[in-house]
């Protein structure tokens, strides 16, 4: 019988129709219009992909190619945004996948998901971090400044190096700018997103006149295989938007503005990236492109050598974007567990005057601060990659379980194409988790055992609806 009763509880459901903001204490403030929501998921989805990974991977992978990999990659990534607009328009309250799993698949599954993103993007900024360190040093070199090796990477990383200072400085950075007030940061993000847009606008303008159509044959050099595989790749640069969706309870309309900021800054974001691959591949031959800093590399052959500093500048920008959505995302979802009593309430505690989780963001600030100063980029960006695949998986199956189960809900953005549309998303999903180093796996069922831990040990007789069942009989989960 107790095997029953705990069987019964992790699969207990937040009814939809019920799920609500919390005390005062616990709420955040509804500011963001539809243009600041559009900016943070293009802050999220636009940075590597285009300063860094499109030349990496027409040069070892796709050539010419590197546009359809781009391409193939959105349209997998798009069938889960759809899922996740539908959600965000139904349920427009913090915490993203893990909600949405909590809602539909159970506590269990929400708890799953919830603590795996917890880890995923903490890790994803420090990455970022570490990655805009390096194009830092780069920029300092140019102008002949020369500082100091303890300070420029972390042990191990290279001579005299004890910790990525810059890193770790940035990671703090983020997590003072979200402390000031989600209308203050989201403000802040919006500018600095248009300068990105425009460096890359900018970019493509000028490539343009200096594309070499013979540079585009072979196309296929690496065949058709090859671009499917650099899709596998790339894909890690079109989602973000997953991470701007745990603000839909800080937007003004989130059950309007969410779904269409969710698309519409994936439609921006693969525009610019398509556009962005056809002038480095008709720049420059795809042998000759540098894997790592591909743009800067390409204009500084053609003789603009400032307009490659400038490119070199953008691309600091436009990482740092990346850092504050997902630092947004991870303080959201752990503040809404909090808030469900699946941590302790503590954590969903916010500032009497901003209402943001200040509490939450200070601990995700150090914590990424720590990984970015201590890691190499390569371990800190193992401990990335599952947890988002794995909430696309969750996200995709739970709308088609919805859409059939309460059919009914009003919705104001429904998913096209289902139950098909929703089932690329799992597959390709799945298919790229594949792709994952056997470490990486090893890490997550780490991760993950020490998770299952807290959660029968702790968030299993704490959470909110442990406590209605003790209180009475629910009402029905629809």
């Amino acid at each position: 019988m107790a095997r029953l009763r705990v069987g019964q509880g992790v699969l207990r459901r937040k009814p939809i129709e019920q799920i609500q903001e919390g005390a005062p204490s616990e709420q955040l403030t509804r500011t963001l219009g539809l243009w600041q929501l559009t900016a943070i998921g293009v802050g999220g989805i636009i940075g590597a992909g285009i300063f860094a990974l499109a030349g990496a991977v027409a040069h070892d992978r796709a050539g010419p190619a590197v546009v359809v990999s781009f391409l193939i990659a959105g349209v997998a990534s798009a069938a889960a945004a759809f899922s996740y607009a539908e959600f965000a328009g139904l349920i427009p309250k913090a915490g993203s996948a893990y909600t949405y799993g909590y809602a539909v698949l159970g506590e269990l599954a929400g708890w799953f998901i919830g603590w795996d993103l917890l880890l995923e993007y903490t890790a994803i900024v420090a990455v970022v971090a570490i990655g805009i360190s390096g194009y830092f040093g780069f920029l300092l070199g140019q102008l002949g400044l020369d500082l100091p090796a303890w300070m420029l990477g972390a042990p191990g990383t290279g001579p005299g190096h004890k910790v990525d200072l810059f890193a770790m400085v940035l990671c703090l950075f983020i997590a003072c700018l979200l402390t000031l007030g989600i209308k203050n940061a989201a403000r802040f993000e919006t500018i600095v997103v248009v300068l990105k847009v425009l460096v890359v606008l900018l970019v493509i303008a000028v490539g343009f006149f200096h594309i070499d159509t013979a540079n585009y044959t072979p196309f296929f050099p690496f065949g058709v295989g090859g671009a499917v595989t650099g899709a596998a790749t790339v894909f890690f640069a079109v989602f973000g938007y997953d991470a701007m969706s745990t603000a839909a309870e800080e937007s003004k309309d989130a059950q309007r503005h969410m779904p269409k900021a969710i698309i519409r800054s994936l439609a921006i974001s693969m525009v610019l990236y398509v556009l962005a691959c056809l002038v480095l591949t008709g720049m420059q031959n795809y042998k000759e492109i540098d894997p790592e800093s591909g743009f800067s590399t390409a204009f500084k052959a053609v003789g603009l050598e400032s307009l490659a500093n400038v490119i070199a500048i953008g691309a600091v920008i436009g990482i740092l974007t990346v850092m504050f959505t997902f630092m947004l995302g991870v303080t959201r979802v752990w503040f809404s567990m909090s808030r469900d009593g699946l941590l302790p309430r503590w954590f969903a505690k916010t500032h009497p005057t901003r209402h943001v989780p200040v509490r939450v963001t200070w601990i995700v600030g150090a914590g990424s601060a720590l990984i970015a100063g201590l890691l190499p980029i390569g371990e800190a960006a193992e401990l990335t990659n599952i947890g988002i695949l794995l909430a696309f998986v969750v996200v995709c199956l739970a709308v088609i379980v919805l859409r059939y189960r309460q059919p009914d809900l009003p919705r104001t953005f429904r998913c096209p194409g289902m139950p098909f549309v929703p089932a690329i998303g799992v597959v390709f999903s799945l298919w790229l988790i594949t792709f994952l180093d056997p470490q990486t796996w090893v890490r997550f069922a780490v991760w993950l055992v020490v998770g299952l831990i807290i959660y029968f040990a702790y968030s299993y007789r704490h959470s909110n609806l442990a406590g209605e069942e003790s209180a009475g009989p629910a009402e029905p989960n629809g």
